[in-house]
């Protein structure tokens, strides 16, 4: 059995560039000591958005640009990115169908004993992720360490750990 660790969209712009915040600066340290800690596989994700991304349909819902792939503020944090030992899953949008279907292949070579997400922001992308992994893998216990998240705002990230209770997914505080 192996365990998974996804550090969700640890970049540059959600900590401190075009949507970053003071809960964002706060964890990177946690979880960069989560990720050193961990026994098991680390899997990132890294949001990525063409240059037009103001003229997607969530570019003109959350009209600020940001994670635009080959700008500084795409990249994940230099410090988290040394931690890094395979190449991020780029995704277009919130959850990575991408992502599911690594975990699966993971899952038939070995498989999966637990699921564990971190990062940002909670109340968007850790949050669907969460619900994406619990979809592609419903038996497998799936875990988000609130103390390596945030969100865009301390009520969403405690709104978004509500709703993932509900949704069979234990928070933890580590």
């Amino acid at each position: 059995m192996q365990d998974i660790l996804i550090v969700v969209d640890m970049q540059n712009d959600f900590i401190d560039g075009a949507l970053g915040t003071a809960e964002a600066v706060e964890i990177v340290p946690r979880v960069a000591e989560k990720i050193r800690g961990f026994n098991g596989k680390v899997l990132f994700t890294r949001d990525t958005h063409p240059e037009n991304y103001l003229e997607t349909q969530e570019g003109r819902k959350l009209p600020v640009v940001h994670c635009v792939k080959g700008t500084p503020g795409w990249e994940i944090r230099p410090e988290l990115m040394a931690l890094c030992r395979t190449e991020p899953i780029d995704k277009p949008t919130f959850g990575s169908t991408r992502l599911g279907e690594v975990l699966l292949g993971l899952n038939t070579l070995d498989p999966i004993g637990s699921v564990t997400l971190i990062g940002l922001c909670t109340d968007i992308c850790v949050i669907s992720n969460a619900l994406l992994v619990k979809a592609f893998l419903p038996e497998v216990p799936v875990f988000v360490d609130a103390a390596c998240c945030a969100g865009v705002t301390p009520a969403s990230h405690q709104n978004a750990l509500e709703a993932m209770k509900v949704c069979q997914i234990q928070v933890v505080n580590e």
